[in-house]
């Protein structure tokens, strides 16, 4: 499944970045790759509903949610979910010096539950 090799490549380079110095740059660097790793899973597990329950998903929420009605996810990973898109959202729409220290603080977390999102999807044997 090619969607999740890149997104296991992406999730990969967000953790890499995260053992670098502190700089603005590289946090404002670190913020990107939340950004595109965050592309990368939503759209590998978007590909696992299709393939694997033939349930078609078209956004971030909507993906996420059908691995939890489907029984894939708990509730406390979709709530870190949510979180994960709201702070995402927050952050590719505008900058803000505040905003982007306060998500770069969470990002440690969110790369840990962008983690369990793959560990999800990675379940399927056909996909392993």
């Amino acid at each position: 499944m090619e969607k999740l090799i890149q997104a296991r490549q992406a999730v990969a380079a967000l953790e890499d970045i995260l053992e670098e110095p502190f700089s603005v740059i590289v946090r404002d660097a670190t913020i990107q790759r939340v950004e595109f790793s965050s592309e990368a899973v939503w759209k590998a597990a978007r590909e696992w509903l299709y393939t694997q329950e033939s349930i078609e998903a078209n956004h971030p929420r909507g993906s996420f949610r059908e691995l939890f009605r489907i029984g894939q996810m708990d509730e406390a990973l979709s709530m870190k979910l949510l979180d994960w898109i709201d702070d995402r959202n927050r952050t590719s729409h505008a900058y803000v010096e505040a905003l982007a220290q306060a998500v770069f603080e969470k990002i440690p977390q969110h790369l840990q539950t962008l983690k369990s999102v793959l560990r999800v999807i990675q379940q399927s044997d056909s996909i392993k």
